[in-house]
Order: C-alpha cells, then structure tokens, then sequence
C-alpha cells in the first residue's frame, strides 16, 4: 500500500490550497484517513480525519473551519482543501491511511512522503 501527496507549495497568508493523497495498492478495507502536519521542532499534529464507513469527520481545533476534508472513492484519492492560510500553517502536511490487507489482517497504518506547505506574511 502506498500513499502519494500532492499540492504542497507557497502560498501567501489569505490564499488557498488543495492537497491530494493518492492511495494504491492491493487492501482488503480502508478503515481511516487522515491529514496530519509537522512543522519544524513540533509534535505532529492531527489536521482531519475521516471513518470511510459512517462518514465521521474531525478537524483539529485550530482548522476553525478553514479546512475540508474530502475523498473521491472513484480516484482512491483524499484531499484536504485549505482556505484562509496563515504562516502558522506552514508544516509538512502528511496523509494516512489505516487499513486492513486482507479479511484475517490486522489494522496497519501507512503514510505518505509528506508535502511542504509553506504561508508567507
């Protein structure tokens, strides 16, 4: 299973952005996803995630509704659109994935590369 991002780069402070994890590979279900962050010296944080099965979603507390969560099931592929950046948004912004690879399989988490958002001021 891998997981490619996609849509990182500088943007100034009020622009916007849309991010994409591409998964591929051969899984059994996808039981998770989510858009993590990273900024230098910083804990990783949790941006968004979403449950495929019911539909749930949550933000981190600091997204305030700036940031949407999505998934093109067609296209195996999440997005993560970010509206109103602040340079406190700049991180590398990873995504994953917890899946199972077959029906007897363990929950396993993967992750991608990760992709640069930079926010100037």
């Amino acid at each position: 299973v891998r997981l490619v991002e996609s849509g990182g780069g500088l943007v100034q402070a009020g622009g916007s952005l849309r991010l994409s994890c591409t998964i591929s590979g051969s899984m059994f279900s996808i039981h998770a996803l989510g858009w993590y962050r990273q900024a230098p010296g910083q804990q990783r944080e949790l941006v968004a995630g979403l449950t495929p099965v019911n539909g749930i979603i949550k933000y981190g507390d600091f997204v305030k509704g700036r940031f949407t969560i999505s998934r093109d099931d067609a296209r195996n592929t999440t997005y993560l659109q970010m509206n109103n950046l602040l340079p406190a948004d700049t991180a590398v912004y990873l995504c994953n994935a917890a899946v199972r690879l077959s029906d007897s399989d363990s929950l396993r988490v993967r992750w991608g590369q990760g992709t640069q958002v930079t926010v100037s001021s």
